[in-house]
């Protein structure tokens, strides 16, 4: 945090990692009006000014947290930069964790294994106070009415007050827990029916052009494909023979989940601004936030495309609101969809600009010129054309000159849920599936994962290498909430606040990982792209602990598997019983 002069002029600087960066600047500029007496104002003299910045890489809960408006005080008082930094027994202590919840389920379905129903109720640890988990019942709905065709659905929460760590957003926002008793039960009831476990969700898989019973509108859908193909890699087994005493289980999981958007706010919108200079390199504005994962990238790919110049002309500005255009935040999914959207309609203005600009230099109708490679070209005449910059220059040094600037706010075709929680609250879906091989050590409990084979339908994949990463992050997330990552807490304190004590898990303790991705080129999205940041997350402890059933034969239904719970689970099924 800084304060900067210039003239009359005082401004503070806030640089911090958050995914709600212009929504949580009008939150700062509350409580800085109040602690402080910083406010934004929009006359042309800024007697006292706040603006944020987000730091990529780093995140936080999508609020204003403790010590920036402190900070802010303090570097107003020094004049000086001050930062301010949490040890990480504060940050165990203080932050956020994913929502503890107990969820009841009851399914039903026809002698051919048709769904016909299904029956949820949740109860959230909400902690102490109230954040954003005590909204991600919001998803487990979706999840439950969405993840395969279920015609009737029953779903109640109860949102109960503790003296535990306060519950917050975290990534997958409520979908993992209800993947997981919603994909325990396809398991146990294709197990009761004599079915195939994944003909009984390639049965009820949604398809493109369904309409759940909450009001999700599906426009493309690749489930079916998703769940053949990790069926047919997961039966490519590691080289290595299973340990003495280990026994191996194959486990499936399946993923519904936002991916255009979701509409928890009146506006679900992003803007952008794109600039083309004198020496035609391109400027994108976009109100997207860069918090690790690799927004600028794929906004910069779609503006090269569209107007056909190489990647490394397009820069990306999008990390300070004092410039940036409005957005909602870097949440849900939405940023490849929604700020990718802007970003195109803006770069196709710009494109319009720039061709009607060189028809008038180049004495040649719009309809005849192309753009090609930075240059703007005649139509079947490639000696005749000229590079952007020419253009642009053009278009300065000439009666009525003209910046070649466009802007465009893209807000999706969604809806927020009515009072009943009805309403297609994302403009695509997001599908995948999962296939888990494990081997469980009967003697110890412990579970080791040998391979993860995940499919995933993304629309059109605009930056593959950059998706598959997406994937391995979610997985190697997901592990971590299937085996061993667990918040030990006794009457509200936390007894392992460190890293010693809370068991991440290790990257030499990653199992072999195959991906595909699956495009089905859904039409709003910007290319055909769909969102993608969360799905890689969401199936893996399903997966995982229908393979740990398959392994031994017993139903856990709680998480994590950490060694000794899986060990009183086998030690309560008793010997010999499989």
């Amino acid at each position: 945090m800084h304060e900067r002069s210039a003239r009359a002029e005082r401004r503070v600087g806030i640089e911090d990692g958050r995914q709600l960066l212009v929504l949580d600047g009008d939150e700062l500029e509350r409580l800085l009006g109040d602690r402080v007496g910083l406010r934004r104002h929009r006359g042309d003299l800024v007697a006292d000014a706040a603006h944020l910045a987000a730091i990529p890489g780093a995140t936080l809960e999508g609020q204003v947290v403790l010590g920036e408006p402190e900070g802010a005080l303090l570097a107003r008082h020094v004049g000086c930069p001050v930062k301010i930094a949490f040890e990480r027994l504060e940050e165990f202590i203080a932050s956020p964790t994913r929502e503890p919840c107990v969820i009841r389920m009851r399914t039903a379905a026809d002698g051919a294994g048709r769904l016909l129903a299904r029956d949820a109720h949740v109860v959230i640890d909400n902690g102490a106070y109230v954040s954003w988990g005590s909204t991600t019942p919001y998803v487990m709905l979706a999840t439950t009415a969405g993840l395969y065709r279920c015609p009737a659905v029953r779903f109640d929460t109860t949102i109960v007050y503790t003296n535990n760590p306060y519950s917050g957003s975290m990534r997958g926002y409520g979908n993992l827990e209800s993947t997981f008793a919603i994909e325990a039960q396809m398991d146990d009831l294709a197990e009761r029916l004599g079915m195939d476990r994944v003909a009984i969700r390639r049965l009820n898989a949604s398809q493109a052009g369904d309409v759940n019973p909450q009001g999700s509108v599906i426009t493309s859908c690749a489930m079916r494909e998703c769940l053949d193909w990790v069926e047919q890699a997961i039966a490519r087994p590691p080289a290595r023979p299973p340990r003495p005493g280990g026994k191996r289980g194959v486990g499936y999981a399946a993923m519904f989940h936002v991916g255009g958007g979701a509409r928890v706010y009146r506006s679900d919108g992003c803007g952008a601004i794109v600039k083309l200079d004198d020496f035609g390199a391109l400027s994108l504005l976009t109100g997207a936030s860069e918090i690790g994962q690799g927004s600028e990238t794929v906004l910069a790919m779609i503006v090269a495309e569209e107007l056909g110049v190489p990647l490394d002309r397009v820069a990306v500005i999008n990390s300070d609101t004092a410039v940036k255009p409005w957005d909602v935040g870097a949440h849900a999914s939405r940023t490849t969809f929604v700020a990718g959207n802007a970003a195109l309609l803006a770069a196709r203005e710009l494109k319009q600009k720039l061709l009607a600009l060189a028809a008038t230099v180049m004495d040649e109708r719009p309809g005849n010129l192309e753009l090609v490679e930075g240059r703007v070209r005649v139509k079947g005449h490639p000696e005749r054309s000229l590079p952007y910059e020419r253009v642009v220059r053009a278009g300065h040094f000439r009666a009525g000159g003209r910046t070649l600037v466009a802007e465009a706010f893209y807000d999706p075709p969604n809806e927020m849920l009515s009072k009943d929680l009805r309403g297609n609250v994302s403009a695509a879906y997001g599908f995948a599936a999962q296939a888990v091989l494990v081997e469980v050590d009967v003697a110890t409990g412990k579970v080791e994962v040998l391979k993860i084979a995940s499919a995933h339908d993304v629309g059109r994949a605009l930056n593959p290498p950059a998706a598959e990463g997406q994937i391995h992050g979610g997985i190697h997330m997901g592990l971590g909430y299937a085996l061993s990552e667990e918040l030990v807490i006794h009457e509200g304190r936390v007894l392992n606040p460190q890293f010693m004590e809370y068991a991440l898990v290790p990257a030499g303790d990653m199992p072999e990982i195959a991906i595909r991705l699956i495009e089905t080129v859904d039409e709003a999205g910007p290319f055909g792209a769909k969102g993608l940041g969360e799905s890689g997350v969401i199936p893996v402890a399903a997966a995982v602990a229908n393979a740990v059933k398959d392994a031994v034969g017993v139903r856990i239904t709680e998480l994590p598997l950490r060694p000794e719970r899986v060990h009183r689970a086998l030690a309560a099924r008793g010997p010999g019983k499989e």
